[in-house]
C-alpha cells in the first residue's frame, strides 16, 4: 500500500496511529509523558510509504526518532497504513529553535561546593529531556551488563568521585547504554536536586559548535556547558567528525573534571577504537571507568521482556514472551517493538490466541531481519570446529597447549564471540577458561585470520555449515 501524498490524509493516519500507541500505555503518567513528546511535532507528510515528521527543534527529532520510531510504525499498520513504512524525523526549518539552558551570568564563578548554587529547577536545564521511565529500578541487570550497571549506580551515588569520572559505557545498538546514562541523571536529580544535569548527544554538541563558530558565539557555548554539575553525552563517537570540535570538547572536559564535575559518555565502541579521535581525549576517557555492555543472553532477554510486560493489559502470555526472547536477539529495542505490536493486537482483540505460526506471521518483519543471522550456540560451534580439525570436544576445552589443539580452540572461541549470543563470561565457562584467556585467544585468532589465508578458508567452511560467511554480522 502506498500513501497518497496529501498532508491531511497522512496527518489523519498519523493521528490515529499515535492514539493507538497511547492507548497501549498502562498508566496515565506514561500517557501524559508521551503526549508531551508528541506535542513537539509540527508537521507530518508521507510519500512512497515514508513518513516525514517535522519537529520544533533538532533535539526533539533525535529523541523521538530513537525512542518511538519502531513502536509508532507498528501502530501505523494497525491504523490502516502500509506494512513496511519508514519514519524520518527532522527539524522543522520554519520552527523557532530554543535551547533550554541557563545564562552563564546567573552562576557563581567561585562555586566550589557541589550543589551549593545549582539551578533552582535543574530538571529543566537539559538540552535533551531525560526520560523519567529510565531508572535503575526499570533496568534489567544480567551477566552482560552487571559491571556497567554497578558503575552507573556508583556514579549516581557519588558524582564526580575519582575512579568513576569519567564513566565511559560502550556496546552495540539497543543494549541499554542510554537507559543507564539517563538513569544516572534521573537518580542524581531525585537525590540531590541542587545539582544541574545536562543530557545531549555528541552530534548535538558538534552542531552547536559549528553554529556557535559561524555566529561568533564560541564563548557563549563554552560558558553554557561549563555551568553544569553533570554532563551526560550520548554517542561520543560522533565527535570524530570534527577536529576543531574535539579541541573544544577537550577543553570543556578538562574544565569540568578539574572542578570535580561528573561526565558520563556512551559509544558504540571502546575508547581505544575511536581511531579518528584526538589521542588526548582517548587518554582522558581511558583514565576513568570504562565498561562494556554486551548482547544479553536468552535468560536476560526473557527477564527484560517480563519487566517490559509487567504493566501491559491484557497480560502477555509467558509462551509469547519466550517466543520473542528466542526469535529476536539483535537488540532490546527490537524486542520492545515486537512486544508493543503483540500488546496492541491483544488490546484490539482480547480473545486472540497466539500460536507459533501466527506469531511468526505477525512479527515477520522483526524475525526476517534475523533469520539469516541466527545466533549460534557455543556447543554447536565447538562440535563443528572439532569435527573440522579432527579432534574431540574434550580436547577443544582441555588445557593442552600443543599446536594441534590451540588453533581449533582459538578458532572456536573466536566464532563463539562473533556469532553466538553468549557473553564473554558465559563463553569462558563453556571452555572452562578464565575470562582473560578467552579475550586473549579471540584477539590472537583475529590477527591470525588477517595473515593466514588457509585458516580463514577453514573459518569460511565452518561458517558455511550454518549459512554464514565472514561478511555477515549478527545483530548485537
Amino acid at each position: 500500500m502506498s500513501i497518497d501524498d496529501n498532508q491531511s490524509i497522512s496527518s489523519d493516519l498519523w493521528t490515529r496511529a499515535l492514539a493507538i500507541y497511547i492507548s497501549t500505555l498502562p498508566s496515565e503518567e506514561e500517557k501524559q509523558q508521551a503526549s508531551r513528546y508528541f506535542k513537539m511535532i509540527t508537521r507530518v507528510s508521507a510519500e512512497n510509504d515514508t513518513f516525514t515528521v517535522l519537529t520544533s527543534n533538532s533535539y526533539a527529532a533525535e529523541y523521538l526518532g530513537s525512542h518511538f520510531s519502531d513502536k509508532i510504525a507498528s501502530c501505523i499498520v494497525l491504523a490502516g497504513g502500509p506494512k513496511d513504512c519508514k519514519i524520518e524525523f527532522a527539524c522543522d526549518p520554519s520552527a523557532q529553535q530554543k535551547i533550554i539552558a541557563p545564562k552563564y551570568e546567573e552562576t557563581s564563578p567561585d562555586r566550589r561546593e557541589r550543589g551549593t548554587s545549582g539551578a533552582e529547577n535543574p530538571s529543566m536545564i537539559s538540552t535533551l529531556p531525560l526520560d523519567p521511565s529510565y531508572t535503575f529500578q526499570e533496568f534489567v541487570e544480567g551477566p552482560s551488563n552487571s559491571w556497567a550497571f554497578a558503575s552507573a549506580k556508583g556514579v549516581a551515588a557519588h558524582p564526580g568521585e575519582k575512579g568513576l569520572n569519567p564513566l565511559f559505557i560502550h556496546g552495540g545498538t539497543g543494549l541499554g547504554k542510554t537507559h543507564l546514562m539517563q538513569a544516572i541523571g534521573n537518580e542524581i536529580l531525585r537525590t540531590n536536586p541542587k545539582l544541574s544535569v545536562c543530557y545531549l548527544t555528541a552530534e548535538t554538541f558538534l552542531n552547536e559548535y559549528v553554529n556557535a563558530i559561524s555566529n561568533n558565539e564560541g564563548e557563549k557555548l563554552r560558558q553554557r556547558y561549563r555551568y553544569f554539575d553533570v554532563l551526560l553525552i550520548d554517542d561520543i563517537q560522533f565527535l570524530q567528525r570534527g577536529k576543531q570540535c574535539q579541541e573544544e570538547f577537550f577543553n570543556t572536559f578538562n574544565y569540568l573534571t578539574t572542578q570535580h564535575k561528573q561526565i558520563v559518555m556512551t559509544s558504540d565502541v571502546s575508547p581505544k577504537n575511536l581511531s579518528a579521535l584526538d589521542a588526548r581525549l582517548i587518554s582522558r576517557f581511558m583514565g576513568g571507568m570504562v565498561q562494556e555492555i554486551e548482547a544479553p543472553g536468552y535468560e536476560t532477554r526473557l527477564a527484560i521482556l517480563k519487566k517490559k510486560s509487567e504493566y501491559k493489559r491484557p497480560r502477555v502470555p509467558e509462551n509469547v514472551l519466550e517466543f520473542l526472547a528466542e526469535k529476536i536477539n539483535s537488540h532490546v529495542r527490537a524486542m520492545e517493538g515486537a512486544l508493543a505490536k503483540v500488546s496492541v493486537m491483544m488490546q484490539m482483540n482480547p480473545s486472540i490466541t497466539f500460536t507459533h505460526d501466527s506469531l511468526s506471521l505477525l512479527l515477520k518483519d522483526f524475525i526476517e531481519k534475523e533469520k539469516n543471522l541466527r545466533r549460534l550456540t557455543v556447543r554447536e560451534i565447538q562440535e563443528s570446529v572439532a569435527k573440522k580439525f579432527n579432534v574431540t570436544l574434550a580436547q577443544i576445552v582441555s588445557n593442552d597447549r600443543s599446536a594441534t589443539y590451540v588453533t581449533p580452540r582459538q578458532l572456536a572461541m573466536y566464532i563463539a564471540r562473533k556469532y553466538s549470543s553468549n557473553t564473554l563470561m558465559e563463553i569462558s565457562k563453556e571452555f572452562n577458561k578464565k575470562h582473560a584467556t578467552v579475550v586473549y585467544n579471540v584477539k590472537t585468532m583475529g590477527k591470525r585470520l588477517d595473515t593466514e589465508p588457509a585458516l580463514k578458508g577453514m573459518l569460511e567452511e565452518i561458517l558455511a555449515e550454518f549459512g554464514y560467511s565472514t561478511s555477515d554480522t549478527p545483530g548485537c
